[in-house]
């Protein structure tokens, strides 16, 4: 029988194996083992306090994992600092959007262009055709290419987490992590954010934690149940929502 399930021929991008971190003797994150492959939207649920927004921080470097492991693209991330971490293709939007608010919508996303280290010379008019031809793309695909002009102060606040995620995506990250992006989002922002998801996942993996389950069911490919610091369930949206694993810690029997 011939399955034409879309994750038949996709490379793992994300291998997490064994992960622990402890805060005084308290596990936030416990043997966990998580595997994203590329091109997947992979959604992190569960209850408050399951370690979801710490394993975000210690895939990116902001804490550093007590044992274990993650490799991503092949790099062991645990040995990388920071921002060595982005310069090998990881990036992260924190909950609160930082952007500069008394800059335009373009002005935000030309300072986030990756420069160069050795830009000089006749170069410098080519890259910014380059750039600005770049910040026009991104801006259309976050839906804020008649924006370009704005102060970012003006922009609401779905508009906001928007062009923060576009301020990520020009730096064409291969792995993009979001914590709750539709928070505060009305209906029909929401709906776009899905859609931007969904275009953005064609060349990276992204990973993200939510807890609109609507959104969740709209975008994951996949879905993995954090509990206590370790994985509950896993797969489909359809499969973990009837686990009764899953039922019982959300409804707390």
């Amino acid at each position: 029988m011939t399955t034409t399930h879309n994750h038949k021929h996709k490379e793992m991008a994300l291998y997490i194996e064994g992960l622990t971190v402890s805060f005084d003797g308290f596990k936030a994150v416990n043997d966990l083992s998580l595997y994203v492959e590329e091109q997947e939207i992979r959604v992190i649920i569960g209850p408050n306090g399951a370690g979801k927004t710490t394993v975000l921080d210690l895939i990116c470097g902001r804490t550093k994992a007590t044992s274990g492991s993650i490799k991503f693209k092949g790099k062991e991330l645990t040995r990388l600092k920071e921002h060595e971490i982005v310069h090998a293709g990881v990036g992260r939007k924190f909950q609160n959007p930082s952007i500069y608010e008394d800059l335009t919508v373009f002005e935000n996303l030309e300072i986030s262009y990756p420069r160069g280290r050795n830009v000089w010379g006749a170069l410098i008019f080519r890259r910014d055709d380059e750039v600005r031809k770049k910040v026009h793309e991104i801006a259309e695909m976050i839906f804020l290419g008649d924006k370009l002009d704005s102060p970012a102060d003006l922009l609401s606040h779905g508009q906001k987490q928007w062009l923060e995620i576009g301020m990520l995506l020009i730096q064409d990250p291969e792995l993009l992590m979001l914590d709750e992006p539709v928070a505060g989002m009305s209906v029909s922002e929401r709906k776009q954010t899905a859609a931007l998801l969904q275009r953005i996942t064609k060349d990276r993996s992204v990973l993200v934690i939510e807890h609109d389950m609507q959104f969740v069911e709209d975008i994951a490919d996949r879905v993995t149940v954090l509990h206590q610091g370790k994985v509950l369930s896993e797969g489909s949206m359809e499969r973990v929502k009837s686990d009764p694993k899953v039922v019982e810690v959300y409804l707390g029997h």
